[in-house]
């Protein structure tokens, strides 16, 4: 293995399996239980392959794993020259141009085009643009998320572009010294470039080539990728947008006429939309369309404005396509195909009219799949993936080589099959003390995920006052610094919802017991779930529904065994898992945990396991 670690059967056959796909051009899904080290096992037939390969996560943390870590080992490793580097999204880097339009606005006196609601709000946003442009001095690449404090919205919106607003390199006076075209130039010349699926899907549904050209793609937590895919190839229109367009034509457009009737257009929207929050639009209401219509007036005229105006061409040129790409969506909305969802969301205030296709398996069979091949992977692989991403049923190969952890003897399964059902009113003040009995036992090390904040809330005031043991709970701090404080104080307990799902990874002595409250089932009521309801019919419900529950129960369990030393339980508090017709169907994405109903066997089990752990190290 790369570095000299140790054999590992299932990496073995996943790597083999990756270079015969690569060879073949074919596509290929493989389930890679947690331990199984999947990234090298695609990373190395990749470099060996030659081919020019893009890796898509769902997220940043593992990004950053295979950056600074897996990538550069796997180069010392084979003792190959091998570059690599990150691609963000444009609006993750620093604009230079909007650094120097600000500059040159505060050397003439004039602050207009820093804008906000307040006073404070607008002296606030002037400090941190002051600390960004001191940053631009310093920073390599220009990337946000080497800054070491977090920007306001309003703040970094000032100093950065869209993909929508840019014009291009070739039509901006600071395109030489641009940090995202830099970042583009580094990753044409990479041999493995890295990032999120939300890019790579972009790339894929639009004609604009954000990519470079490349042979083969991975994506990993491949679990993410419809949904993700779904939101790339739809449209999202919010009242935001219009206040940001509008801002670009008051830059562009000195006194501008037209620049308040875009603002103004953003509020009509908003308030059209809001009585349909939370809805399917099975059909667009009239006060929609005829909202859409007026706004669609409004954003012509002010890019009849702007293309007729004098001055700065970049500012007319970021002006123009904020407008066009509005316009463009707006139509899309106005007028969806008959594969797209339409529905509204958002919180109350701040409503998004969405569109999005219903089934995304033939927009990716067209524009990608035909076209590149792909290795899907990720530790939970739902078992309908492939039908559901439109993979071609003759075109791709399946593989589960599981997991090298022993999880028979390592860990327990428990299910409270004596607790009432969640809808019942008693449910909640058992499951709170349930998990008091259980976090006693193991001696804090808890991690407890729910499936509502209301939920998470009232278990762990109720868990702390009958237990004293110390509580974190997700919304306290930071992610990272809460899953950092439960990680180094052995005896305390995260409680989190679905976020933490995925990607919390506390291997050791600090976590043995990890608690699912309810089996988390798909919102009856979103949006999108509810097309996709209506066009399987019938058979919704174990093809949707329960695949998605099963792949999200796995990912819940799988928080727990995250090295060959860790032991511990994993307890759902949902006695359906035991008594369903459909919980097989949950139970075979779990780990194969030993399996009980005894609430003492899992006190006596934790309770081991706290007596190995507070015994003195040797």
């Amino acid at each position: 293995m790369p570095g000299g670690g140790e054999s590992r059967t299932g990496q073995d056959e996943m790597c083999e399996a990756v270079a015969s796909a690569l060879d073949q051009d074919r596509h290929l899904v493989v389930a890679a239980g947690t331990g199984t080290g999947k990234s090298m096992a695609y990373l190395a037939p990749l470099v060996s392959s030659g081919k020019k390969a893009v890796v898509a996560t769902a997220t940043k943390a593992l990004q950053d794993q295979l950056v600074d870590k897996d990538l550069p080992l796997l180069a010392r490793a084979l003792g190959v020259p091998l570059k690599y580097a990150v691609l963000k999204g444009r609006s993750n880097y620093l604009c230079r141009k909007k650094l120097a339009d600000l500059a040159a606005a505060a050397a003439g006196g004039q602050q207009q085009l820093i804008t906000a609601d307040s006073a404070l709000e607008a002296e606030n946003v002037r400090k941190e643009v002051t600390q960004l442009a001191a940053w631009a001095g310093e920073t390599a690449d220009g990337d946000r998320a080497g800054l070491d404090f977090e920007p306001s919205v309003r703040a970094w919106e000032m100093v950065s572009v869209s993909g929508r607003e840019c014009p291009g390199a070739a039509n901006c006076p600071s395109g030489s010294e641009c940090f995202a075209e830099q970042a583009g130039h580094r990753a044409a010349e990479a041999d493995v470039l890295v990032v999120n699926h939300h890019l790579y899907c972009l790339h894929a549904f639009t004609d604009a080539e954000i990519l470079p050209s490349h042979d083969a793609v991975v994506f990993d937590e491949a679990h993410t990728l419809e949904d993700i895919a779904a939101g790339a190839a739809g449209v999202s229109i919010t009242g935001g947008r219009f206040r940001y367009a509008a801002r670009a034509v008051r830059a562009a457009v000195a006194g501008s006429a037209t620049a308040d009737r875009v603002e103004e257009a953003g509020r009509i929207l908003r308030n059209a939309l809001e009585p349909h929050r939370d809805t399917l639009l099975t059909s667009l209401p009239d006060d929609l369309v005829e909202a859409a219509a007026l706004c669609r007036g409004h954003l012509g005229a002010a890019g009849a404005e702007v293309r007729e105006a004098q001055g700065d061409e970049t500012r007319r040129r970021m002006a123009r396509r904020l407008l066009d790409a509005l316009t463009e969506d707006l139509d899309r909305a106005s007028d969806p195909d008959n594969d797209d969802a339409v529905w509204v969301e958002g919180s109350k205030g701040n409503p998004a009219w969405r569109t999005a296709p219903v089934d995304v398996g033939p927009p990716l069979e067209e524009r990608l799949w035909a076209h590149t091949p792909a290795v899907l992977t990720s530790a939970t692989v739902p078992i309908n993936l492939a039908d559901r991403l439109g993979l071609p049923g003759e075109g791709h190969d399946s593989l589960d080589v599981g997991s090298p952890f022993d999880y028979r003897s390592r860990g327990l399964l428990y299910c409270a099959k004596h607790l009432p059902g969640p809808k019942d009113p008693r449910w909640a003040q058992a499951v709170q003390r349930e998990i008091a009995t259980m976090a006693v036992a193991a001696g804090g090390r808890t991690l407890a995920l729910f499936t509502s904040y209301s939920a998470m809330r009232g278990a762990a005031e109720a868990v702390r006052e009958a237990t004293g043991l110390r509580i974190y709970c997700q919304g306290d701090l930071p992610n990272r610094e809460l899953i950092g404080r439960f990680a180094a104080e052995e005896e305390s307990c995260l409680f989190a919802t679905m976020t933490m799902w995925q990607g919390v990874d506390v291997p050791g002595r600090s976590l043995s017991l990890v608690v699912v409250d309810r089996i988390p089932f798909p919102r009856p009521d979103e949006p999108l779930m509810v097309a996709r309801r209506n066009r399987l019919g019938p058979r919704w419900f174990r093809e949707i529904d329960v695949p998605r529950a099963a792949t999200l129960l796995a990912q819940g369990a799988g928080r727990l065994i995250r090295s060959a030393q860790d032991r511990g339980v994993v307890a759902v508090l949902d006695s359906r898992l035991a008594t369903a017709g459909y919980r097989q169907d949950l139970l075979r994405g779990l780990p194969p945990f030993r399996r009980t109903i005894d609430l003492t066997e899992v006190e006596a089990f934790l309770t081991d396991i706290r007596h190995s752990a507070e015994a003195p190290r040797p």
